[in-house]
């Protein structure tokens, strides 16, 4: 290589190196004035949502044993209407060939007995 060749390709560098440099170097928009650290909220406090007490809210207006009475009442009626989606579950399960597939219905009516299964099982464990 010649002398002119290297000298140029050391300015190539030393430019690129000056170049890198002041990228690197945050600029005055860059420089913000730092804020103050904000105070970190404690796990423990209160929740102003919440109604003191450690009870929680309380039942007021209703007499226990009469939302006994309905909650029982609501799970009969869950169950009469389990029974009915099982059911007609059942009826096109047989209609079906057992070499297609699964149609969409089928899957969505499982999905709907399974959630009424489990608000059942939640009801019944009030």
């Amino acid at each position: 290589m010649s002398h002119s060749a290297i000298s140029t390709m050391f300015m190539t560098l030393g430019i690129l190196a000056l170049l890198l440099a002041n990228a690197s170097l945050p600029s005055a928009a860059q420089r913000a004035v730092p804020r103050p650290p904000q105070p970190v909220p404690s796990p423990n406090t209160p929740n102003s949502n919440v109604p003191s007490g450690l009870d929680g809210p309380k039942v007021t207006g209703s007499d226990p044993q009469a939302l006994d009475l309905q909650n029982q009442a609501k799970i009969k009626a869950d169950i009469e209407r389990l029974y009915a989606l099982a059911f007609e579950l059942r009826e096109q399960m047989k209609q079906t060939d057992a070499t297609n597939t699964l149609s969409l219905t089928l899957g969505k009516k499982a999905q709907a007995i399974e959630k009424l299964a489990k608000e059942i099982k939640d009801r019944s464990k009030r």
